[in-house]
C-alpha cells in the first residue's frame, strides 16, 4: 500500500521543530529514523497531515558523559551506540542492547528517542533503559520535563507524551564497577521482535536492584520482589518461584506465555549473578 498524502517539513532546528509540532498538533508526527512509523504510514495505520522530520538535527545526535549518567540524544541511532562499545563506562549494557536490535540496516536508521516515543511492548530500549532506571527528556511548548522510562508507556503504542512534545534525549545513570546487569529475549529467529524478553541490573554501591519483563500487551513490569530475593541472595530464584511471582503480577498471562517469561527472567539473572 502507499501512505495517505501529507505535508512534509525539515526544521532546520529544535526551535523550529517543536513549534511546528506545537502549531500542528494532533495532526503532526515527528519523524525520525522511521523504521516503525515508516511501515505505519504505508499500512495507513497512522495518517499525520504534517511528518516533521527531526532525523537531521544536530541537537538530537549527541552522546555526553556527566558526573553520575550519560546523556544520549533522541535521535541518536542504535548502530552508533553499537560501535560505542567499550566508550560507554558505566553504561556498558546499553551498548551490548544496541547490538542485538533487528538487523544492522534498521540499527543504522533507528532512534532511542524514536523507539520509546513507538511504544512497542516488545521493542528493546522500553525495557532495558527502565531496568536501567533512565529518564527521558521532553521538550514541549511549556519547557522541558523529565519522566521516568518506565513510566513513560502506558499501553500499547501509548505514552504519556502530549502530541507536541518531542524525547530530545535519555539520561543514563551510570552503574558502578560492582553493578552486573543481564538481558535475555525470546525470538522466533534472529532480528525479530520478542516473544518474552526480560532485564535486570543489580548496583549493591547504589543500593540498586531492578528486574523488568517485557514483550508483554502494554510496558514492561516490574517484578521488586524478586529483585530483591536475587540481590539478598546472589542467585536467581528458582524457575517455580519465578513463575509464581509472575502469576502475581500478571495474573492474565496463560500457562505457556508466563513460563516463557519466568525462563527469560530466569535466564537474564543467570547472566547478571553468574559467578
Amino acid at each position: 500500500m502507499k501512505a495517505a498524502a501529507f505535508d512534509y517539513a525539515r526544521p532546520r532546528n529544535l526551535a523550529e521543530a517543536t513549534r511546528l509540532l506545537t502549531q500542528n498538533a494532533g495532526a503532526a508526527k515527528a519523524l525520525a529514523g522511521g523504521q516503525s512509523l515508516g511501515p505505519m504510514l504505508n499500512l495507513r495505520l497512522a495518517r499525520p497531515g504534517l511528518l516533521v522530520d527531526v532525523a537531521r538535527l544536530d541537537e538530537l545526535k549527541d552522546v555526553s558523559k556527566a558526573r553520575d549518567h550519560w546523556r544520549i540524544g533522541g535521535g541518536v541511532v542504535h548502530a552508533a551506540l553499537e560501535d560505542a562499545a567499550g566508550r560507554l563506562p558505566g553504561a556498558e549494557m546499553v551498548a551490548d542492547v544496541a547490538r542485538g536490535i533487528a538487523y544492522r540496516a534498521v540499527r543504522n536508521r533507528g532512534t532511542v528517542g524514536g523507539s520509546l516515543a513507538h511504544a512497542d511492548p516488545a521493542a528493546d530500549w522500553p525495557l532495558a533503559l527502565a531496568a536501567l532506571d533512565a529518564s527521558a527528556e521532553v521538550v514541549g511548548p511549556k519547557g522541558t520535563r523529565r519522566l521516568p522510562v518506565d513510566g513513560l508507556m502506558t499501553g500499547a503504542f501509548t505514552t504519556v507524551l502530549a502530541e507536541d512534545e518531542l524525547i530530545v534525549a535519555v539520561l543514563v545513570p551510570k552503574l558502578s564497577a560492582k553493578a552486573r546487569w543481564g538481558y535475555w529475549k525470546f525470538c522466533r529467529k534472529p532480528g525479530e521482535f520478542p516473544n518474552a524478553s526480560a532485564a535486570c541490573v543489580f548496583d549493591p554501591e547504589r543500593d540498586v536492584a531492578r528486574l523488568f519483563v517485557g514483550a508483554l500487551d502494554g510496558p514492561p513490569i516490574h517484578l521488586p520482589p524478586l529483585a530483591s530475593r536475587a540481590a539478598s541472595t546472589g542467585t536467581p530464584p528458582p524457575l517455580d518461584e519465578l513463575d509464581a511471582g509472575l502469576a502475581a503480577a500478571l495474573p492474565h498471562l496463560d500457562t505457556i506465555e508466563r513460563r516463557r517469561h519466568a525462563v527469560a527472567a530466569q535466564r537474564a539473572l543467570n547472566q547478571a549473578l553468574a559467578p
